[in-house]
């Protein structure tokens, strides 16, 4: 059975991996951005929550000493 002339993979690999990288460069370098992005300004409203309007109780543990 014949080995597998593995000689020129080296030179195989590296070469489809630049053309690669120049083709994706190229791909990149021909999309338009917009220059300055116009930050939108968002009303925020203020809902009225159920618990913003009740106090909670806050229990102390019961190792600690009452004040």
């Amino acid at each position: 059975m014949p080995q597998l002339d593995t000689s020129t993979w080296f030179i195989t690999i590296i070469s489809s991996m630049i053309t690669l990288f120049i083709l994706f460069q190229l791909k990149i370098s021909l999309q338009s951005f917009p220059l300055s992005p116009s930050s939108k300004t968002i009303q925020t409203s203020k809902t009225k929550n159920p618990w913003e309007s009740k106090w909670t109780k806050i229990y102390l543990p019961l190792s600690s000493p009452l004040q």
